[in-house]
């Protein structure tokens, strides 16, 4: 008896983190491939994994990430999540009212506002169904940064529970389930080992790129890298009278050999000057004298923003790299497209406990030249390198030893020996609560992040008040 067979192709993008560049050629493709596909008499989805929007770019800084709506809009997609990127570098008013426009479905089904509803423009999950009556149950995950949620009003729930509820609801009423993940690949390869029900994982949040996508027991993981550098593609093959997948095989597609269109980037071109021009006329402030920054010595401009920041946080001291201020700023005025410029990270202030043993090994840390040219990529930073450490209420002294290196002699806080065992309010950002550059800081069990006010932020608030 031959096998009736229906083909769904599934396209799918994720952390693109608004590298444009690559936008026209995703957009000529996945354009081409609906036309193949519906000559062909097959379905197709556009899926988007989250973290599409990135506020260093100058677009989804002019209007909070409105515009890459409206890029997802023009290409169709049918689903998305959201990632980190647009649920915790908004206000919580802001990303209330970023998909007010959209045509796609927002999939998210561990997201709830601050009275534990489920948002007005997103759903837990959807049930897609094909012409041939199979039904498709489409989940959405986001990775659960509970605290980070909390401050901005949000209340993120773990996501192998809301999935277990979810699984369970969905059983009998779909053939086959899809889940929308950016939550990281430990976190899939785990869903895949505990969840056999779910078929598919489209993922993200730690740019993994799985080229011809991962099998664990029944579950099919895909993964498409990042910064729109490929494109995801699954192919199922859909046995319609037994109402299951017959054949599954997912790959990638490269976008940088493709072709691109020329109207998408006439319009991507429109909307950046537009942008720039929206940024620019928001003036801030304006300056008496050229603001400085050098990467590897104390300035003016990077002085100024160790004290803004001890005095947002309210800390004893403070300390920032020079390396997140990418440029000076010349006296004169001061606009909202000027600071995104010079500080374009998506990075909050934060103030952290840390114990005077424990601070002393990190001023030590960050006083050799090997942190100070770290190049550094992720945990928020849109820069090139670490740079020179700068405190306020810190004061360092240095020798030169044998090996020719400077090195710490002595530390004092607040012009006083700094205590071992006492515990220091540190005003910082919160990159470098994450990760591995600084673990006394990381590991610190008393942290407070200031959110939704990013770093230029506090910047713009100083400058205002004319803290110079």
């Amino acid at each position: 008896m031959e096998l009736l067979i229906e083909t769904l192709h599934i396209y799918h993008t994720n952390d693109l983190h608004s590298h444009f560049d690559q936008w026209p050629k995703i957009t000529k493709y996945i354009t081409d491939m609906r036309q193949l596909h519906s000559n062909q008499k097959e379905e197709m989805l556009l899926i988007d994994i989250g973290d599409h929007m990135d506020r260093f770019h100058p677009i989804s800084e002019a209007d909070y990430g409105k515009t890459n709506i409206q890029l997802l809009n023009r290409l169709d997609y049918d689903y998305v999540t959201i990632g980190n990127n647009e649920g915790i570098t908004l206000s919580y008013d802001q990303l209330d009212s970023l998909y007010d426009e959209a045509n796609f479905k927002v999939v998210l089904g561990n997201f709830f506002d601050r009275n534990g509803n489920q948002p007005s423009w997103a759903i837990p999950f959807d049930i897609h169904t094909l012409p041939s009556g199979v039904k498709i149950g489409i989940i959405g995950l986001t990775v659960h940064y509970i605290s980070l949620y909390k401050l901005l009003g949000w209340n993120v729930t773990d996501p192998f529970k809301e999935l277990k509820k979810l699984v369970d609801q969905l059983s009998d009423k779909t053939d086959i389930l899809m889940l929308l993940s950016h939550l990281g690949i430990n976190e899939d390869e785990k869903i895949a080992q505990q969840f056999p029900e779910v078929d598919i994982i489209l993922g993200g949040h730690t740019h993994h790129l799985l080229d011809n996508g991962k099998l664990i027991k029944n579950t099919l993981l895909c993964g498409a890298g990042k910064y729109g550098n490929y494109i995801g593609h699954v192919k199922l093959q859909i046995d319609t009278e037994k109402r299951k997948i017959h054949s599954r095989k997912a790959n990638v597609i490269q976008t940088n050999e493709l072709a691109e269109s020329n109207r998408t980037k006439d319009e991507l071109d429109i909307l950046y000057k537009n942008s720039i021009n929206a940024l620019n006329r928001d003036i801030i402030a304006e300056l008496d004298d050229d603001l400085l920054i050098d990467w590897h010595k104390e300035s003016s401009f990077s002085t100024l923003l160790a004290r803004a920041l001890k005095e947002w946080c309210g800390g004893e001291i403070s300390m920032v790299n020079a390396g997140v201020l990418l440029d000076s700023l010349p006296k004169g005025i001061v606009t909202r497209g000027d600071l995104h410029r010079v500080c374009p990270h998506p990075i909050n202030p934060c103030k952290v406990m840390v114990r005077g043993d424990h601070l002393k090994e990190i001023i030590i840390q960050a006083y050799t030249e090997q942190m100070e040219n770290l190049e550094i990529k992720g945990l928020g930073f849109r820069g090139k390198l670490m740079g020179k450490m700068i405190y306020d209420g810190v004061q360092i002294k240095s020798t030169i030893l044998s090996d020719g290196l400077k090195h710490v002699a002595d530390i004092k806080i607040n012009h006083e020996d700094i205590d071992p065992g006492r515990l220091y309010s540190v005003a910082t950002i919160d990159m470098f609560t994450f990760g591995m550059l600084f673990p006394e800081i990381r590991d610190a069990k008393d942290k407070k992040y200031y959110m939704p006010e990013l770093l230029r932020d506090v910047l713009a608030i100083a400058l205002k008040k004319g803290s110079l």
